[in-house]
């Protein structure tokens, strides 16, 4: 009992210091369960498109060097996903040396991922690779995400956010990392744990977010340091 109780109150403080690192607070950002439609019904025609990207996807795994790619990007904590995006922002981003940059990057990420909360647990959709008891291409995650609402796609709205505060830091990479962004979101379709639509939906809730973002005072005081840290790194 006692072991119980301070595993619930390490938990309490864990997602206490999380929450002090957000932007906004889940309650704040755009609630994608009123504005944004439902899932695909399954036998809709969406859903019928979902099913087709999905073979899609297995068939992209028979290239192995985008198969590796979509493994990769199975990355979801930031330090892990940051150095993904150097080549594409033209410059390495590290909490070392590039403290301004990192701290917009993993603060509005981590506040843009909340977009995903109350949708995934109203609607707890079956993963692609669940429905049709499927292996993916990343095996030690499957059991723990099995019961982890696929709509919408946590990963790819980390990297489609990702890819929208560092175009605003660094404007003439914006090519680059919109097609990683991009690319990113598809991953999860190649990897089997996210429906086409899911996807979609991610990029939205990312853009939303990514707005309403630029409503928060410290936001934009923490980007401004970043851009004026970019452009003292690149004089």
């Amino acid at each position: 009992m006692m072991l119980l109780t301070v595993l619930m109150l390490s938990n309490i403080v864990l997602y206490a210091q999380d929450a002090s690192q957000m932007y906004l607070t889940a309650e704040e950002v755009p609630d994608a369960v009123y504005w944004l439609p439902a899932p695909p019904a399954p036998g809709s025609s969406q859903f019928m498109h979902d099913i087709s990207q999905y073979y899609w996807g297995k068939d992209q795994r028979n290239d192995t060097l985008r198969a590796q790619k979509a493994i990769r990007e199975a990355a979801y904590e930031i330090k892990d996903m940051v150095p993904q995006f150097c080549d594409a922002f033209g410059m390495e981003i590290s909490e070392e040396k590039t403290p301004a940059i990192y701290k917009v990057l993993y603060r509005g990420v981590e506040t843009i991922r909340l977009s995903a909360t109350n949708p995934k647990a109203t609607y707890m959709r079956t993963r692609p690779y669940a429905y049709f008891n499927e292996p993916t291409l990343v095996p030690e995650e499957e059991e723990e995400l099995r019961h982890n609402g696929s709509y919408p796609s946590g990963h790819a709205i980390r990297g489609w956010g990702m890819a929208l505060i560092l175009c605003e830091i660094n404007p003439a990479a914006q090519n680059e990392l919109f097609k990683l962004g991009y690319e990113w979101g598809q991953s999860r379709v190649i990897a089997g744990y996210h429906w086409q639509s899911d996807v979609d939906a991610s990029r939205l809730l990312a853009a939303a977010t990514y707005a309403r973002l630029h409503t928060c005072k410290e936001y934009l005081n923490d980007l401004e340091k970043a851009k004026k840290e970019y452009k003292k790194l690149t004089k």
